[in-house]
Order: C-alpha cells, then sequence, then structure tokens
C-alpha cells in the first residue's frame, strides 16, 4: 500500500529544520529536500543516495551485482548526465569495489554525497521558499 501523501505536521517541519538525520529519515522530508534539489539541478544526489540505501538490503548476488552496475551507470560514470560529484580517491575506491560488487561498493561515495547534501543544500533548503512558506501555512 503506497504511503499516504500527506502534507507534513509543523512538528515534522520543525525537526527536519533541527536536524538533517530528522529531515532523511522522513519521507515526506525527503521528498520535500528532493523537489528542492530538483529546482537546483542536484536532485542526482538525493536519488543516488537513496539507490545505495536500496542496495544496501539487497542480499541476492545476481542482484546486488545488477543494481551497483546500474547506479554505477547513472551516478558514477562521466558519461551519465545524472554524475555525482566525487573526488579521484573516492571513485578509484569505487572502480577497484566494481570488480566483485557487494551491498557496501558505494559506501564512501554515499558518505561524501551525504555530506555535499548536509553542508550545501540542507542550508540552502532550510532558507528557501519551499520550506519558509509551509512552515507559514502551518504557524
Amino acid at each position: 500500500m503506497p504511503e499516504k501523501d500527506e502534507p507534513p505536521t509543523l512538528e515534522e517541519l520543525k525537526l527536519w529544520g533541527e536536524s538533517f538525520e530528522k529531515l532523511m529519515k522522513c519521507a515526506g522530508g525527503r521528498k520535500l529536500f528532493r523537489e528542492f534539489l530538483r529546482s537546483e539541478y542536484s536532485e542526482e544526489n538525493m536519488l543516488f543516495y537513496l539507490a545505495c540505501e536500496d542496495l544496501k538490503k539487497e542480499d541476492n548476488p545476481e542482484l546486488i551485482e545488477e543494481k551497483a552496475r546500474l547506479i554505477y551507470e547513472d551516478y558514477i560514470s562521466i558519461l551519465s548526465p545524472k554524475e555525482v560529484s566525487l573526488d579521484s580517491r573516492v571513485r578509484e575506491v569505487i572502480n577497484r569495489n566494481m570488480v566483485e560488487p557487494t551491498p557496501h561498493t558505494f559506501d564512501e561515495a554515499q558518505l561524501q554525497i551525504w555530506t555535499l547534501m548536509h553542508r550545501d543544500s540542507y542550508p540552502r533548503f532550510l532558507n528557501s521558499q519551499v520550506y519558509k512558506r509551509l512552515l507559514q501555512q502551518l504557524s
């Protein structure tokens, strides 16, 4: 059964304002933040993060390999329009890991993207019209 698309409560909004972790733990928070990222042309960061979370839950070796390859093609490959911004050291780690992908192939890259969203996008999100308007509507 799909999640109901209910607007967040004022309590939830305030929690999201307190910490990036609280925002990312909540489906509604991730959805709103993803919409904000889309407006900043950096939605691929959230998509990559969520794909990595999905990969970590996988225990079928064939599916792990397939999902890892798709993540690589979609977000790591320099040929991809959705390429995420990673440093060369992390790219090397991924390239070594891709020889035998595991659910944790992208852990370092995922941490780097989490940090990027936390440091860069999250403060802008809290100052965005999207977030402020919702706060006003609910206050």
